[in-house]
């Protein structure tokens, strides 16, 4: 978390902060004609710790509200649903916010945080904060930086989300401690800083600190639980991920939110089911592969549409990109059409194999609930794409046909 808070601070702290620091400077510049370097040093370093212990007590509310919420019965324990829940919307999350730092345009914004970004908030409180700074009290740097760290930054949110997976006062507290550490050098030598390293120097440090946050994702991933629960819950993530990709052309005309998050959705699935296998192989045959030959049959076909699947929608993964979508022209749909087929043997799988479905040996009516119910949902994403369907419901214009290769 210190080296994110680093690397992070030369990309984005230097381009949103840096214009506000120098307001503070020019503020305590008017104050006195030429103030001493260690008058501006003491500014900046009560400014910087005001913000360290802002973020400090942000990350102990954060993480004790996590403990909070599973501090009772079945939901403390490392397998628990709600524990494995927040873990892997946090990675999920996590690997979100890498990928927007390495390539900025690649994925939308998440659409319940957009509204905390917008830049009249951050205004106003920059302004407000400005005003402050006039002020000749000695603690109206740490009051300043106290209310710098409570700004809406899209970079500390992954530090946030990170302390509120650890459901812990004092873990929250000091993972955002580490990270505002690591941004304290840059902030503090910002002059420093920006006369030395220059604009192309520094969006490739934030881009490197956008690798080191899909990685801290990926290891949230990996590391979430006894593997167990988190087998069911990746799986079925994958599965609806896969089945709003699927949808979100054909009902645009209708609903067209989800269209925008269509690429973020495939590749979302494909992500859901890489981490689904690892957790199946670690966990359940613990990777002695010989153990798939003293499976049911019922299993064995099962892990086989499983496996077919996956490989169906690997290229679509790997081609959801705008200079692909362009160079492969046509190809580039019928490669994306496998999805169709692979939702199929999805559903398959998890009929087959799921403990909740036909998976396991006592079935009850509640086994046969849920197959009736995943195979209407199945069913329902194979009609909605189909003209048919609308047509004979008399709403064919609604209907969204496929878009050219070049829209």
């Amino acid at each position: 978390m210190i080296t994110l808070g680093f690397l992070g601070s030369f990309g984005h702290c230097v381009g949103m902060c840096v214009p506000l620091t120098t307001a503070f400077s020019l503020s305590l510049t008017q104050q006195q004609t030429f103030p001493p370097w260690q008058q501006q040093f003491t500014f900046h370093l009560l400014l910087n710790l005001g913000r360290l212990l802002s973020y400090t007590l942000v990350g102990a509310g954060i993480g004790a509200l996590g403990s909070v919420l599973i501090a009772g019965g079945q939901m403390a324990g490392d397998g628990s649903w709600l524990r494995q829940g927040i873990a892997i919307l946090t990675g999920l999350m996590l690997i979100w916010f890498g990928i927007v730092q390495v390539k900025p345009q690649f994925l939308p914004r998440l659409p319940f945080l957009h509204p905390l970004t917008q830049g009249n908030l951050h205004n106003r409180l920059s302004a407000a904060m400005v005003r402050l700074s006039f002020h000749t009290k000695w603690w109206t740097p740490a009051a300043l930086g106290i209310v710098w760290g409570l700004m809406p930054c899209g970079f500390l949110y992954a530090a946030q989300i990170k302390a509120a997976e650890t459901g812990s006062f004092w873990r929250g507290a000091a993972i955002l401690f580490a990270f505002g550490l690591g941004t304290v050098p840059t902030m503090l030598g910002v002059g420093v800083s920006t006369a030395v390293i220059g604009t192309n120097q520094r969006s490739q440090l934030y881009r490197l600190a956008g690798w080191l946050t899909i990685f801290i994702g990926v290891l949230t991933l990996v590391r979430t639980g006894d593997g167990h629960g988190l087998i069911y819950i990746t799986g079925h993530g994958a599965l609806l991920c896969l089945m709003l990709a699927l949808i979100a052309r054909p009902i645009r005309r209708v609903w067209a939110q989800p269209l925008k998050y269509r690429r973020t959705l495939g590749v979302g699935a494909f992500v859901l089911a890489l981490v689904h296998v690892g957790h199946t192989i670690q966990h359940t045959l613990g990777w002695n592969w010989q153990a798939v030959f003293f499976m049911l049959p019922q299993h064995q076909f099962a892990i086989a549409c499983g496996i077919m699947a996956l490989l169906l929608i690997t290229p679509a993964a790997f081609t959801s990109f705008d200079r692909l979508q362009k160079t492969l022209g046509k190809h580039w749909r019928q490669l994306h059409l496998l999805s169709v087929p692979a939702l199929v043997l999805c559903a398959i799988h998890v009929v087959l194999i799921g403990s909740h479905y036909l998976g396991t040996l006592q079935q009850t009516w509640r086994n046969y609930l849920f197959v009736a119910g995943l195979g209407l949902l199945t069913l329902g994403v194979l009609l909605v794409r189909s003209r048919w369907f609308w047509s004979i419901l008399s709403l064919e214009k609604f209907y969204a046909p496929p878009l050219r290769h070049n829209q």
